[in-house]
């Protein structure tokens, strides 16, 4: 016999089943902010896939750890995800010098797709202008960054705005986790 919370609990952890995400993938990711969050969105049943520069490259984390790429950004039509997750660690700098990843999240952006960037991972949306406006967080560090790309800095843990979810640091990736899980959840499928 099943209890109420692991059944409640049962339900809740499928609830991304049939759900897309793209997170993206450079030398020098921050390796929590990488794994975490897709570790927990596929605990929830969503399908996610690495994407590099060259598919089939293994990346390696700030750490050590590392993430082979399954696609390359040319491969990926923003269309066919429900959402995009960027990474901090030095890997933002490189991610957003790639056309094709400032054209996909400006497209999830277009869309209202969940988008979740934590610590450095501001930089890629500053590159591809879509913080005008938009209420944020990230590391400390590149905040005056985000003011300057016209976004509303927030020094919490986690703050969402719209489909815009973002975080500040390794701590903050429980809450980060959930809070993206959550939109992915309730964005519309196309």
């Amino acid at each position: 016999m099943k209890s109420i919370h692991a059944t409640a609990k049962g339900e809740m952890d499928m609830r991304l089943t049939g759900k897309k995400v793209i997170a993206l993938v450079d030398e020098e990711f921050e390796d929590l902010e990488l794994w975490y969050p897709v570790h927990r969105v596929r605990e929830e049943g969503a399908e996610v896939h690495l994407a590099g520069e060259k598919k089939g490259k293994t990346y390696i984390g700030k750490y050590g750890v590392p993430a082979e790429a399954e696609y390359s950004f040319d491969e990926l039509d923003s269309s066919a995800y429900d959402g995009i997750l960027v990474p901090g660690g030095w890997a933002p700098d490189k991610l957003r010098r790639y056309p094709k990843v400032l054209e996909l999240v400006k497209e999830m952006h277009a869309d209202r797709k969940p988008i979740g960037q934590i610590c450095h991972a501001g930089w890629v949306l500053i590159s591809a202008k879509i913080l005008e406006g938009v209420t944020v967080t990230s590391t400390p560090g590149i905040r005056d960054d985000m003011e300057n790309a016209g976004a509303i800095w927030k020094d919490e843990p986690v703050v969402v705005d719209g489909h815009i979810i973002s975080a500040r640091r390794p701590p903050d990736l429980p809450p980060y986790g959930k809070a993206f899980c959550d939109a992915l959840a309730t964005a519309k499928t196309e």
